[in-house]
C-alpha cells in the first residue's frame, strides 16, 4: 500500500522495517549488536533472532552462552561456533513496537525526502512551468506549484514591472537545488539569463539538436536581453533560425518574458567582429583594441547613432560589454563629443 501511495520501493520498506525491529529489540540486550531480522515477502514472514557465541565460560550473558545451554536449542551446537536463538515478535513488547513504528516512519520520511531531492535535482538548471498559487501583498513573494512541489519565487527574482496573478501559469528557471536541514530547497528565478537560454532551446529546434550554439547571454530582466549565437553549419543562419519564420520564434519568447526586448547577434571568434555585432541595433564604423590583456577596446559609431549605441542610461553598451566580456568605450565618428562613454563588464 505504501509502495503504491508514496512511490517508495517495497525493498526499501522491508529494509527499514527490519532495521527498525533490530534497533528496537536491541534494547533488551543492552544495545548489543546481536539482533538480526530476516523478512521474506513471498511467504509474508518475519524472522527475528539473536546470534550468540557458544563458549566454555560466559563473560557476557548478552552475547555468550554455554555449550549446555546451546545444545538445548540445537543439539549440533559446538564451542567456538554461533547459534541463532529465535525471538517471537509477539514477545517484543509495547515499547519495542512503538520504537519500531517510530523508526519505520522516520525511514519513510527519509525516502520521501530523498525522492523529492532527486526530483528537484532532475529539474536543476532547467526551464519549468509553475502555477502561481499565492502572491504575498506585503513582500510581493509568490508561492508557486511545480508539479507536486511548492516553491517560493522571491520578489527580487521576479521581472520588474511584471504582475503575477494567482492561478496563472508562468515559466521559471531552476537556479539551484540544495539539501537543507528542513528538506530540499529549490531556488527559482524569472530574471536569470538561464531562463532566456532555455526558452530559446525550447523554441528553436536547431539549438536543441546542437546545430546552433548559444555562446553567451546578457540580460537586464524586464527591459532587454542580448544573446550571441553561433552556427556549426555554414548553410544555417543562426540569427535567422532564432528569429524564426515571420519572427514567430522570438515573438513567442518575448511574450513569455512579458514584452522584454531581445537582440540576437552572431558570435564570432574575431573579437572586433563580435563586439561590433553586440552593439546592435547601432552601426559600428570600426573597433580599436586598446588592451588585449585587459580586454579593453574603443568602438567608433556614426554621430547620428551615438545615442543608439550607448542606449538608454547606457544599457546597450553595458549589455554588449557583458555579452562579449570586453570593456567598450564608445566614440562618435566625427570625434567631437563631450567626454567618453565607457561601459563595464560587470556580471
Amino acid at each position: 500500500m505504501l509502495e503504491e501511495e508514496k512511490g517508495i520501493s517495497a525493498e526499501y520498506l522491508y529494509e527499514k522495517i527490519a532495521g527498525a525491529i533490530i534497533v528496537a529489540a536491541k534494547h533488551d540486550f543492552n544495545g548489543k549488536d546481536i539482533v538480526h531480522c530476516d523478512i521474506d515477502p513471498e511467504k509474508e514472514k518475519i524472522k527475528v533472532y539473536v546470534r550468540k557465541n557458544v563458549v566454555e565460560t560466559v563473560e557476557d550473558s548478552d552475547t555468550d552462552m554455554t555449550l549446555e545451554q546451546a545444545q538445548q536449542i540445537r543439539k549440533s551446537a559446538k564451542i567456538g561456533k554461533t547459534i541463532d536463538i529465535p525471538i517471537k515478535t509477539k514477545d517484543l513488547g509495547r515499547i519495542v513496537a512503538q520504537t519500531a513504528k517510530h523508526v519505520i516512519r522516520q525511514g519513510i520520511r527519509e525516502a520521501e525526502r530523498g525522492m523529492q531531492l532527486a526530483e528537484f535535482q532532475s529539474k536543476n538548471q532547467e526551464l519549468v512551468t509553475a502555477k502561481v498559487t499565492r502572491v504575498d501583498p506585503i513582500t510581493g513573494n509568490a508561492t508557486v506549484e511545480i508539479g507536486k512541489t511548492i516553491a517560493v519565487l522571491p520578489k527580487t527574482e521576479q521581472v520588474p514591472g511584471e504582475t503575477l496573478v494567482e492561478g496563472n501559469s508562468i515559466k521559471i528557471f531552476v537556479v539551484d537545488v540544495k539539501d537543507g536541514t528542513k528538506g530540499p530547497k529549490i531556488m527559482i528565478s524569472r530574471t536569470h539569463p538561464g531562463l532566456v537560454r532555455r526558452l530559446f532551446e525550447t523554441e528553436v529546434p536547431e539549438i536543441f539538436d546542437g546545430t546552433i550554439e548559444i555562446k553567451s547571454v546578457a540580460r537586464e530582466a524586464g527591459s532587454r536581453t542580448k544573446i550571441a549565437v553561433y552556427s556549426k553549419e555554414d548553410d544555417v543562419d543562426a540569427v535567422g533560425a532564432c528569429i524564426g519564420p515571420r519572427g514567430q520564434r522570438v515573438s513567442n519568447i518575448v511574450d513569455a518574458l512579458g514584452g522584454e526586448k531581445i537582440d540576437i547577434v552572431d558570435y564570432s571568434e574575431d573579437s572586433s567582429e563580435f563586439i561590433a555585432a553586440a552593439l546592435a541595433p547601432s552601426d559600428v564604423c570600426g573597433i580599436e583594441i586598446l588592451d588585449e590583456t585587459a580586454k579593453s577596446c574603443r568602438a567608433t559609431v556614426p554621430d547620428s547613432q551615438l545615442s543608439l549605441a550607448i542606449g538608454n542610461r547606457g544599457q546597450n553598451v553595458r549589455l554588449a560589454a557583458r555579452l562579449t566580456g570586453w570593456k567598450i568605450d564608445i566614440k562618435p565618428e566625427s570625434g567631437f563629443y563631450e567626454g567618453s562613454v565607457e561601459s563595464n563588464n560587470e556580471k
